[in-house]
Parts: C-alpha cells; sequence; structure tokens
C-alpha cells in the first residue's frame, strides 16, 4: 500500500541544518519474489529520487539518516548501513532544484542555501517489504516501490548511488545475513534462496545452495511449514543470534 498524503512542509532555515551536507538512502525490500527500492516523485515536476534530506546541527549523521527511513516508511527497527560519499563536483543539479522550490511554493532567495553544491553520504536499509506504509515527503507526490531493474530515470547521481548500493550488498551478502530484514522471523530455505537470487541477480542450484548456507552454521532450525503434502513440507529456519 502507498499513502499518497502529501505532508505540509515545516518551516526549513539554512541554520538549522549542516551546511552542503546531505544524506541518500536506498531502501530495498523483498516482496517474495523481486528486490525493489523505495522511490519518490517530487511535486508537479515528474523528477524521481531517492529519499533523502539535510543534517540538522543537533543530531548525528546516523541519526539522521535513520530519521528519514523511519519518517518514509514507518518503521523504528531497521538495518541501515552507511556505504559510500559522493561528491562529484557535477553531482549538484541547481535547475531541478529551482523546479521543487518553485513548484511547492518556496521563495528560490529564501532557500537558495538548497541550491548549493552538496556531498551526499549515502546508506542501504534492509527492511521487511510486508511492514512498510510508503509515506511521501512534504516536496513529494508519492512514494513507491520499483523494482531494481525497472527504475525511472533518477536526478541527479542517485542512479549511480542505487549501483554502487547494489555492488556493496552483492559483495557483502554472506556477512549480513545476520542482520537482514528482508526475511520474515522464520523462513524457509526456498525464501532465503529467493532474496538471494533476487539481490544476486542469478539463480543458484538448489543443493548447493542449501549445502553452503547450513555449512556457514548461522541458522537454527525448527518445526515444518504444513502447508500441502506432510512429507513434502519444509523445516523453518530463522538466523542464529
Amino acid at each position: 500500500m502507498v499513502n499518497n498524503t502529501k505532508k505540509t512542509i515545516d518551516h526549513i532555515e539554512s541554520e538549522d541544518f549542516i551546511p552542503n551536507l546531505s544524506y541518500d538512502s536506498v531502501i530495498f525490500g523483498f516482496n517474495g519474489k523481486q528486490l525493489k527500492i523505495l522511490i519518490l516523485e517530487y511535486h508537479n515536476t515528474g523528477l524521481f529520487a531517492l529519499p533523502g534530506g539535510f543534517v540538522k546541527r543537533d543530531e548525528s549523521l546516523d541519526d539522521a539518516a535513520e530519521r528519514g527511513v523511519r519518517e518514509r516508511t514507518g518503521l523504528d527497527q531497521i538495518y541501515l548501513e552507511q556505504f559510500y560519499t559522493f561528491g562529484s563536483m557535477t553531482r549538484s543539479d541547481p535547475q531541478a532544484m529551482e523546479r521543487i522550490l518553485d513548484e511547492n511554493g518556496m521563495d528560490r532567495q529564501k532557500y537558495k542555501w538548497m541550491l548549493d553544491r552538496f556531498l551526499s553520504v549515502s546508506y542501504y536499509a534492509l527492511i521487511n517489504y510486508d511492514e512498510v506504509t510508503p509515506r511521501p515527503d512534504a516536496f513529494s507526490d508519492n512514494i513507491n516501490w520499483y523494482p531494481i531493474d525497472e527504475l525511472p530515470s533518477l536526478m541527479m547521481d542517485h542512479g549511480q548511488i542505487v549501483k554502487k548500493a547494489l555492488e556493496v550488498l552483492r559483495d557483502n551478502l554472506d556477512k549480513k545475513l545476520i542482520g537482514m530484514n528482508l526475511l520474515p522471523t522464520k523462513f524457509t530455505m526456498k525464501q532465503l534462496q529467493q532474496v538471494y537470487e533476487a539481490i544476486l541477480g542469478e539463480n543458484l542450484r538448489r543443493t548447493t545452495f542449501q549445502r553452503r548456507i547450513l555449512g556457514m552454521d548461522i541458522l537454527e532450525r525448527h518445526e515444518k511449514l504444513y502447508q500441502g503434502k506432510a512429507h513434502k513440507a519444509p523445516y523453518l529456519y530463522s538466523f542464529k543470534s
């Protein structure tokens, strides 16, 4: 479900935030078949972007990113990791920001600090798709889930941010499993394999995958999941603490 209720823009003053510093978040969710990310669309502009924001002077960078993800998903308990800082001289797009300000009735002169060059510290979040009610921010009309291979054209360098996030996630997938929130607390081996395949973008051989995962000694086996024929019921697993 997508919540398309637009928020009211609060009073935003430059002195409330650390100058020239922002964060962007790649919020991953798994719907049982596809790996998806949350993308927002700015009001009346046709511009698509990752959820992001500015860092308040009285909060840490991690707290700012957590706040942003919580405001867009409604979730408190999330797996969030900083993975890269983007600081290219060409990453800013003042014209796009001017359109965003104009369409939200915000004076360009008063908010000219938002047109300046920003360094973006990027995070990725792994969350349970079924527990999320996406919420647009004050500048956006809507926020939606998109499959990672069906993304709209993203503004500035947000496409590069998504590409880097997926690269980092793939390179560290085994290490991140226990903290992963893409699955329910208890899951079948098939569900775990489907997550791997969605992230890696390739099919895996069932017997080889199961042997490797069980050899890592990170799973605790529970009761069987009875849905059809009893002799074919799969075991449920959870990650060890």
